[in-house]
């Protein structure tokens, strides 16, 4: 009896399995029909299985009276429909692309792969895919609480980055930075901002589809799970608008400084891979004997040229001092193009000696430099020593401090200031309130703040303690010995460091025919910035061109 008792159980049971799966009739509805004779079954109880209900748990929660599953079931999702799943899984694919391609923008900026250098920083395209990333994390995690509000903000997100695109494209400088994967990266993400809104939208008809099957009406409350994560996806949606207005206002900027004009020319170097401005003032002069006057060829610090530093030089061209003389930016610095990275010194010496051919300027040339522009300036000096008569060296770095802009802290930080540069928060702010100018931007006070700007400054950090160390201990070995050098020191930087001002009088001996080491007692870095820097400057700057006209070379 009990053998026969639990085989006649398990058999209803059976029985009651396939039922729940078959719609969920009960055993008074099979009664019924046997009494009353054959009878058409509901749509419910007579469709044939289909994918979804391979899902459905084989004993799932008891059905209710109506034979509807309970609105909390677990198998009531929308991922029983395959286009839900089959858009889950293409957001899978497309955020492991855009991952992707965010690693090659990332290397990009430490390394150029072939076809992913730009002629801008790089930052901005980077920028753009990251926040293409977040919007596709951001759609996946909350993929199953659709709600109306978190598809109107990835529109609004859309539409933005719609502008944002409008304008790189219009402005021919920004067009030109950006290149193919910046405009690339905009466009995807402008696509993504699409699809993110189509998925939510198809989740939500997806959910609103099962409840109907399964429960036998659309839910209308949420849980707290569920508001939880509405409430998650809607802040974080929120905090990505704020993010692609400011690039906006960014890019808006950037537009505006485009069209500032400037003195001379950009001339396109290293196979028109990139720009960089090159501008001349005056004309030489030939004497008597025939010698062409030297032209005074500047080298800046660590701001571009135009920013007080060519100004001094303008003043002594004023008072006849000089009669010609040519100032340029290294790339990333003012109107350049940034380079490729790695960029090194001697790159950009090779850079300068491209835009002079380009520009049909001639030696003979005096070479005047500060700061980390002295490294330039020395590796220029000794690849092309025979058209130089002149070197004035402005409280120079030495190649043995080159470890000091080399560190990794200062990298990192470097890199950080540049991933939200893009943001251009301090910028904006100061267009804003602090009525800052597009002078001020380009190459002024402000340029330190732009893109370009840190970008220059991070390939500078990234090779500065080898490749430009090994460039420049090359340099000195081959510089020409007779060539006449003047050195100006700060001595506010003597008597703070004393291994800057031992370094100081090493570089006086980088030729045989030093003509004076001044240190200027109350001059800081930058010298010129002072009336006795300005004074002693101009006189020694009057003394190696009085020298060059007399025809003394290397």
């Amino acid at each position: 009896m009990t053998t026969l008792w639990g085989s006649k159980k398990k058999d209803d049971d059976d029985i009651d399995d396939v039922l729940h799966v078959n719609g969920g009739e009960g055993s008074d509805n099979m009664a019924r029909e046997s009494e009353d004779g054959p009878r058409p079954r509901s749509a419910r109880a007579s469709r044939e299985p289909n994918e979804r209900d391979r899902l459905l748990p084989r004993n799932p929660r008891p059905p209710h009276g109506d034979g509807y599953l309970d609105p909390d079931d677990p198998a009531v999702s929308p991922y029983n429909l395959w286009t839900v799943r089959a858009l889950r899984a293409l957001s899978v694919i497309f955020l492991a692309i855009t991952f992707i391609w965010w690693v090659l923008l990332l290397v990009s900026i430490f390394v150029s792969p072939p076809g992913l250098s730009t002629r801008g920083s790089g930052f901005f395209d980077f920028a753009y895919t990251t926040l293409t990333a977040g919007m596709l994390l951001n759609s996946l995690l909350f993929f199953s609480a659709p709600s109306l509000a978190m598809r109107v903000l990835q529109g609004v997100i859309g539409l933005i980055i719609v502008v944002d695109l409008i304008i790189i494209v219009s402005v021919a400088r920004i067009r030109g930075e950006e290149g193919p994967p910046g405009i690339a990266s905009v466009v995807w993400g402008v696509f993504i901002s699409g699809w993110c809104v189509l998925t939510d939208r198809v989740v939500a008809w997806g959910k609103k589809e099962e409840e109907e099957r399964l429960t036998g009406r659309p839910e209308t409350r949420r849980t707290v799970r569920e508001w939880l994560a509405v409430i998650t996806a809607t802040t974080i949606l929120s905090i990505y608008i704020a993010i692609t207005i400011l690039m906006t206002c960014t890019l808006i900027l950037r537009s505006r400084d485009a069209s500032l004009e400037m003195d001379g020319e950009r001339y396109f170097v290293d196979g028109d891979k990139y720009a960089v401005h090159l501008a001349c003032v005056g004309n030489s002069t030939t004497s008597a004997s025939g010698k062409k006057s030297p032209t005074i060829l500047l080298e800046a610090a660590e701001d571009p040229s135009e920013f007080d530093f060519e100004h001094w030089l303008y003043n002594a061209y004023e008072n006849g001092t000089i009669d010609k003389y040519c100032y340029w930016d290294r790339p990333g610095y003012a109107w350049s193009d940034n380079a490729p990275s790695p960029h090194s010194a001697g790159m950009s010496a090779d850079n300068l000696a491209e835009a002079l051919a380009l520009a049909g300027e001639e030696g003979p040339w005096v070479l005047v430099s500060a700061g980390y522009g002295s490294i330039v300036s020395r590796i220029f000096s000794a690849r092309h020593f025979r058209d130089v008569v002149g070197i004035m060296l402005v409280d120079p770095l030495h190649e043995d401090l080159l470890h000091r802009i080399a560190s990794p802290m200062r990298g990192f930080i470097l890199w950080g200031w540049g991933v939200i540069s893009p943001l251009g928060i301090q910028r904006i702010t100061g267009a804003l309130f602090g009525g800052r100018s597009r002078e001020d931007r380009v190459y002024g006070k402000d340029a330190y703040q732009g893109g370009k700007y840190i970008k220059a400054q991070l390939q500078e950090n990234l090779v500065a303690d080898s490749l430009t160390r090994s460039e420049v201990s090359t340099a000195r070995t081959v510089q020409g010995v007779k060539t006449p050098l003047v050195v100006v020191s700060s001595g506010i930087s003597c008597r703070k460091d004393e291994d800057w001002k031992r370094k100081q009088e090493d570089l006086t001996k980088i030729t045989d025919n030093l003509v004076s080491w001044d240190i200027v007692n109350k001059a800081p870095h930058y010298i010129w910035e002072t009336y006795d820097g300005r004074q002693i400057m101009e006189k020694r700057l009057g003394e190696l061109v009085k020298s060059g006209k007399s025809g003394k070379k290397a």
